[in-house]
């Protein structure tokens, strides 16, 4: 179980704003000696016999001479973020300012801060569970609106509270089952097996549907490596221009133009589509575009969808069921675009094309269908809607722990069906709890919490 960890005795200091020039810089200081450092840099007003959440404008000095004009945030443990006292300087944002405050405040006692610090106090001190403390770096590296809804989720306790309760009636059942084992030679049962079997039977679908969101959660944290392929000249660069609405890739009627990869940045409904511009795929003697050629085989590998475009006056029916065999063979995440309707007129390319009808036509060139291809981009990666206010797995973490969390539920739900005794069900329960609550941060250790924080910005 966690202990009392060392080394969170002291007071530490860190920029908790981003680095570089800008109008304001915020320093936070956060532990036993806050309040006193601090006094010692602010002149004029007796820190310690203000109110906490307050704000107070004044300057720091160190040894006579004046850094700057601040204005100090006061925050009492525990009603702080960390749970200790805490102080923010909100300064001018020169890099040289922010140094000198920093510097004033170490030679009165203070250290510096290791990256994620801050938040790893809030942990220690009980304002945070573990879930809850790794959604913060979540929330700060969020850059679309689904891998901010999902990370706020998080912070505010919803995967948190499933968590508990389960563990919270697991526990029971655990201890009315080792009291039975105190009991053992009046051969009473405590514990409702049917209630248990019941319990664990729910557990088992809550777990299974939070392991399954991790795909979607992985998608949303991370977005998706969207990898456009297909023959030269069938419209790939065209494509990719239309899609970001800027002229990003060389167009020319000259097949083989795009010898290299090129890769852009889509937001498509708060999900982020790496899109990658690849070489057609043909023989060719030439080097160059022969290794282009290589590279985009490897693009394809690494994709976690495929649009294969190509020319509709091109190809044949024939040609596409080739390709769709070559792609199943592979299990590629493939999505058919039949590119350049305008050419012949759509109705005309449809009839030619009956016997495929997952094939999205379009035409890059003039823009059309290009919202049906997003929004079936969409539907491909997430296969359905998102709902960012389920909760939503997006750490690996805790990941692999749920993943031993079903595989304990699914040994007790085996033992009751075969009549195990009620010590062997408790190791089983044991175990599961025991991974609920690494996931939780009930059961940890320091090296553990050292390596999740060191992951966190300094100052946060």
């Amino acid at each position: 179980m966690l202990g009392k960890l060392t080394g969170f005795d002291d007071t530490i200091v860190a920029v908790a704003t981003a680095p570089g020039l800008g109008a304001i810089a915020v320093i936070r200081l956060s532990g036993p000696d806050t309040y006193a450092i601090c006094n010692g840099l602010f002149p004029g007003k007796d820190l310690l016999q203000q109110a906490s959440h307050t704000l107070h404008f004044g300057n720091i000095v160190s040894n006579g001479h004046i850094i700057d004009e601040v204005v100090v945030s006061l925050y009492k443990g525990p009603r702080s973020y960390t749970g200790e006292d805490v102080i923010e300087i909100s300064c001018h944002g020169s890099p040289y300012i922010q140094q000198q405050i920093i510097d004033a405040t170490i030679k009165a006692g203070a250290r510096l801060a290791k990256p994620g610090e801050f938040t790893q106090r809030a942990f220690l001190n009980g304002k945070l569970d573990l879930t809850q403390a790794e959604s913060v770096a979540d929330l700060i590296a969020s850059n679309s609106a689904a891998s901010h809804q999902t990370a706020m989720q998080q912070m505010r306790g919803g995967f948190s509270k499933e968590l508990h309760a389960l563990r919270e009636q697991l526990i029971t059942f655990s201890a009315l089952i080792e009291l039975e084992l105190d009991f053992s030679q009046e051969d009473v049962e405590f514990a409702d097996r049917s209630g248990l079997y019941t319990l664990v039977t729910n557990a088992t679908g809550v777990v299974k549907h939070l392991i399954d969101s991790f795909r979607m959660g992985n998608v949303i944290k991370n977005g998706v490596n969207t990898a456009i392929v297909g023959k030269p000249n069938a419209g790939k660069s065209t494509l990719l221009n239309t899609l970001l609405n800027e002229n990003r890739a060389i167009v020319s009627d000259i097949a083989g133009t795009t010898r290299d990869t090129i890769e852009e940045i889509l937001n498509i409904d708060g999900i982020l589509f790496r899109l990658i511009d690849t070489a057609g795929i043909r023989e060719s003697l030439d080097t160059i575009e022969s290794i282009g050629v290589q590279k985009t085989m490897e693009k394809i590998r690494e994709a976690g969808v495929v649009v294969y475009l190509f020319d509709v006056n091109e190809l044949s029916e024939t040609d596409i069921r080739n390709q769709i065999t070559a792609f199943e063979s592979q299990n590629v995440n493939y999505l058919l675009v039949g590119n350049k309707t305008d050419i012949t007129g759509e109705a005309a390319i449809r009839a030619k094309f009956t016997g495929i009808p997952e094939i999205l036509f379009i035409s890059a060139k003039n823009h059309a269908h290009i919202q049906e291809l997003k929004d079936a981009l969409v539907h491909k990666v997430l296969a359905g809607d998102v709902n960012t206010e389920d909760t939503i797995i997006t750490n690996a973490r805790h990941h692999a722990a749920l993943q031993e969390v079903l595989k304990s539920l699914q040994d007790v739900k085996q033992g009751m069906d075969d009549g195990l005794p009620g010590d062997l069900l408790a190791l089983d329960i044991r175990l599961c709890l025991h991974y609920l609550g690494e996931i939780t941060g009930e059961v940890t250790n320091e090296d553990r919490l050292d390596y999740i924080f060191s992951k966190f910005c300094i100052g946060k």
